[in-house]
């Protein structure tokens, strides 16, 4: 008979991937790095986001994202009619962004430690709930103002298929398979590459339903 949950398998069988992927030369992949803390993580979801609630934003062409979005942090990031951007305090809501929860801030700093960069202090965090069909196109992390610092990427729930580019958005993309509690760190030299996520396809996550969640931390200067 055949499966019709195979995101339910994965979190159900153990994961025989190794623990740390280089990637590139600042690039890693830490597979299931996350995945012991991901309950609480859903219940500190779930509080940011009665404060600031999930967001379909706008673009600069006037369409709008596939991709539900709402931060948490000193800076969150916002897409307008007039541009991309960083603001202290949420424009739907005219109020603060709310607070990073200490267990998102522990787990940036600790896989970016693993990944190399010993020093990251994560002030901006960006959370984004996938569902089918939604997608995010190849893009360059370059609205922080500062560079020097990695950025960390939380998966939970379905399974993505990451982009993995070059410094051009013409260069040739490697396809990475994302599971549930996988994080993915990059900077130094591969900081500013190209990189995205495909549909999202049809399934359900025994945690998350037909959602994926990621979690991003970026250092944003002020």
């Amino acid at each position: 008979m055949k499966d019709n949950h195979p995101a339910q398998l994965d979190f159900l069988l153990p994961d025989t991937r190794p623990e740390y992927v280089q990637l590139d030369t600042g690039a890693v992949l830490l597979p299931c790095f996350a995945l012991h803390n991901a309950e609480a993580c859903m219940r500190a979801i779930h509080h940011i986001a009665q404060q600031a609630p999930f967001r379909k934003m706008h673009t600069p062409g006037g369409g709008q994202m596939s991709v539900a979005m709402t931060c948490c942090g000193t800076f969150g990031w916002v897409s307008t009619l007039q541009g991309y951007s960083y603001t202290k305090v949420n424009p739907f809501t005219g109020q603060p962004w709310p607070d990073m929860p200490a267990i998102f801030q522990a787990l940036a700093h600790k896989a970016a430690q693993k990944a190399g960069f010993a020093q990251f202090q994560p002030n901006a965090c960006l959370i984004n709930s996938y569902s089918p069909g939604a997608r995010m196109g190849l893009h360059q992390d370059r609205d922080e103002g500062c560079t020097d610092q990695p950025v960390v990427s939380l998966s939970f729930g379905l399974e993505a298929t990451f982009l993995w580019g070059g410094l051009k958005r013409s260069d040739p993309t490697r396809q990475i398979l994302l599971k549930d509690g996988d994080v993915l760190v990059w900077g130094g030299p591969d900081r500013l590459r190209f990189h995205g996520i495909k549909p999202l396809r049809q399934d359900t996550h025994s945690r998350t339903g037909e959602t994926r969640l990621n979690i991003t931390f970026r250092f944003v200067a002020s």
